[in-house]
């Protein structure tokens, strides 16, 4: 295989928006994950692995700076070396890394804008983590704000896209799906999905935290849209933002 046909294979599952040597920003499309230790399923660490490897690069280096649950889309960050690795981490632990991000979920919210402030208890085991009284022991403080974009009315053509489509797309029984932009005050473990779905609005396609979700695998309505940083070599502003890709979103809200 030629080195055109390798960049086209890893292309249909890697998008790069920007890259240097300190730092490479991605879209992550659904499905794929972070990392994983599944040496079968591709990740995020082993495509750009070999995406650098194919260009020839001495260093193929790739640090994890923050995550995406499997099913979720969005801009992602990744460092090439320690220094620029432990210097953004540091923004991110020290929530200095904007981000914001566009989730569907079902029904119509009673105001367009609010917070959610709720205390969640991270279930390792499960892999989940659940909403529960303050003061609840090992339990962590988590705010979110958010702004309702647009509403969509569930119409009978949604159930035969659905069926046309063989369950790709997720549909709301309740009547309505709702775009929200949601910006992050904390960064707790699937902190929007547990907090929406608290709030009777759960994500569309969140098998975990939406009981009314379609069986087999969905991608989640949650897309990372935006994240503004420091270069951590430079010190420049940098900010990148994606439009979710999707069939979900693009069922759903297509202008």
């Amino acid at each position: 295989m030629g080195t055109d046909s390798k960049f086209e294979k890893m292309n249909s599952k890697l998008e790069i928006i920007y890259e240097d040597d300190a730092l490479i920003v991605c879209h992550k499309l659904p499905g794929i994950p972070v990392q994983t230790a599944n040496a079968r399923t591709p990740d995020m660490v082993s495509l750009l692995r070999n995406y650098l490897a194919a260009k020839g690069e001495e260093n193929t280096q790739v640090f994890v700076i923050h995550r995406l649950d499997q099913p979720v889309e969005g801009v992602i960050v990744f460092a090439r070396n320690k220094q620029a690795a432990a210097e953004l981490s540091r923004q991110s632990r020290e929530r200095n890394m904007n981000k914001s991000y566009l989730a569907l979920v079902e029904g119509v919210f009673d105001e367009p804008s609010g917070v959610l402030d709720d205390y969640l208890l991270h279930d390792r085991k499960a892999n989940m983590s659940r909403v529960v009284p303050a003061g609840t022991r090992g339990s962590k403080r988590a705010i979110l704000r958010y702004e309702v974009e647009k509403v969509h009315k569930i119409q009978e053509t949604d159930h035969a896209s659905q069926q046309e489509c063989h369950s790709e797309i997720p549909v709301a029984e309740n009547g309505a799906v709702s775009l929200v932009r949601v910006q992050l005050e904390t960064g707790r473990h699937h902190q929007i999905r547990v907090q929406m779905a608290n709030a009777d609005h759960p994500l569309i396609g969140d098998k975990k935290y939406n009981p009314g979700c379609t069986a087999g695998y969905l991608p989640v309505g949650l897309c990372a849209e935006r994240i503004a940083f420091i270069h951590p070599v430079t010190g420049k502003n940098m900010e990148f933002a994606v439009e979710p890709k999707g069939k979900i979103f693009e069922h759903y809200f297509t202008d």
